[in-house]
């Protein structure tokens, strides 16, 4: 068979004969180890080259993940933050406190002592007290209340309102200058400073309401005694008016010198008179009208002294006298009691005197008491010391949308490269890898053990 150049050549079947003898006569060979190629290009250097062929693919994702993180990142509604900063109450003074120890002292004993010693050593951490009073369940309660935040958060149960407003809130301290700063994070920038607001209401109503310290149940007590001592002094005041308008006894002691003076004045003029009736009937006789009228005067003037001494009977015995007398009043028309009574009624009136006295003395110390333990309580209730009100914020807070857009991208971006890298080395792995092998299995048999959808009855028609 000649070819175009004009070179004869075998057949097929000669070419074949020819190669298979040439083969047996060639001597075997050792086969020769293939060594590493020392000088190939590190593995970054490839992956940069799978990235740069790809480079097309990633700027499209690099621009779409752009575009769409900025739309998200508009979509977002704004956060605003309002804070505010409170002061809790420092150590009493020393003069408070000494006031606190003169308080205790009225009350009785050492309670002044360890009032002072408890003002002086400082008692207990009330920045740690009013931060859990903030976290507390009952002023989130009265929040979720004041503010209707179950509609505001979309939020069926009252627990989960608490669990998202305890989201918003952030509340700090120093622990050097022991401030505390409440900052909530709102979609409305009215609302945010109406709840920094809220808590601090809230937490001065419970302070004012939880305040169980010593000096309030002092308080208390002491003003309950003090009502009981004021009524007891109404009673002894009355009983002891009503015994003196009954018998006309205003001051025992008084009365008494008063009614020895007169009746000694009434005895004196009646020895003068009785020293006249003699001269004048020696001289007239006894029918003489002067005799007569001397006569009368002295009569007049024992009646006195006897109507001013008064009689020795027991005092129930009299009064009965007298109220059968004057038509059963019970009482005596005249104006002094009997000058033969008035030790009887001194006794009862010493009484009915000593137990007003008594009452208004305990009534007079009970007041001041009273006093000193309100001056105690007011020192006791922490007061709020508000450093920075809570205002409206001009500044949204969150989202961030270029730094959130950009960092979306970045994302894409590396997400993307990652999924390139990953599939070019799959690509280089040998179809007869037992990994490559296993995972198409698996990627064979995975649609058959997927649930498959059923059709719909009316599909077919």
């Amino acid at each position: 068979m000649k070819t175009p150049n004009g070179f004869q050549t075998s057949s097929p079947m000669e070419q074949g004969r020819i190669a298979s003898v040439l083969l047996d006569e060639i001597p075997p060979q050792t086969p020769v180890p293939i060594t590493p190629d020392r000088t190939a290009a590190p593995e970054w250097v490839a992956n940069a080259g799978v990235l740069w062929e790809r480079r097309r693919l990633l700027v499209r994702v690099a621009a779409i993940s752009l575009l769409l993180s900025l739309l998200l990142a508009f979509l977002l509604p704004k956060q605003y933050k309002s804070s505010a900063q409170i002061m809790p109450p420092s150590n009493p003074s020393m003069g408070t406190a000494m006031l606190a120890a003169l308080a205790g002292r009225a009350l009785g004993g050492m309670n002044g002592i360890s009032s002072l010693a408890g003002s002086l050593l400082g008692g207990n951490n009330s920045t740690a007290l009013f931060v859990s009073l903030l976290r507390s369940g009952t002023i989130a309660d009265r929040l979720i209340d004041r503010f209707h935040l179950q509609s505001v958060y979309h939020k069926r149960y009252r627990v989960d309102t608490a669990k998202h407003l305890a989201r918003e809130t952030t509340i700090s301290d120093d622990k050097k200058s022991g401030v505390i700063t409440i900052t909530v994070e709102d979609t409305d920038p009215r609302r945010a400073r109406d709840l920094a607001q809220g808590y601090l209401d809230e937490l001065n109503l419970m302070v004012n309401r939880t305040s169980i310290s010593s000096a309030r149940q002092e308080r208390v007590f002491i003003e309950k005694r003090l009502q009981k001592v004021k009524a007891d002094l109404e009673v002894a005041q009355q009983q002891m008016s009503q015994f003196s308008s009954t018998h006309a006894t205003i001051d025992i002691k008084e009365q008494t010198r008063a009614m020895v003076d007169a009746a000694s004045r009434l005895q004196a003029q009646m020895i003068l008179e009785q020293a006249n009736l003699d001269s004048v009937r020696q001289i007239y006789g006894d029918g003489n009208v002067r005799v007569r009228a001397t006569e009368a005067r002295i009569a007049a003037l024992q009646a006195q002294l006897s109507k001013m001494s008064g009689s020795s009977a027991p005092l129930s015995a009299e009064q009965t006298t007298q109220s059968e007398d004057k038509g059963g009043t019970g009482t005596s028309n005249e104006l002094y009691p009997p000058l033969r009574q008035l030790p009887r009624l001194a006794v009862p009136y010493a009484d009915l005197y000593r137990q007003v006295q008594v009452q208004e003395t305990v009534f007079e110390l009970l007041t001041q008491q009273y006093e000193l333990a309100r001056i105690q309580e007011a020192k006791d209730v922490p007061v709020v010391g508000v450093i920075d009100s809570p205002g409206i914020p001009e500044k949204k807070s969150f989202p961030p949308r270029l730094l959130l857009a950009l960092i979306l991208t970045v994302i894409a971006i590396s997400v993307a490269a990652a999924l390139l890298l990953a599939w070019q080395r799959w690509l280089h792995i040998s179809p007869s890898d037992p990994r490559k092998v296993l995972a198409q299995q698996i990627y064979a048999t995975l649609p058959s053990t997927l649930p498959r959808r059923r059709p719909r009855v009316g599909a077919a028609s």
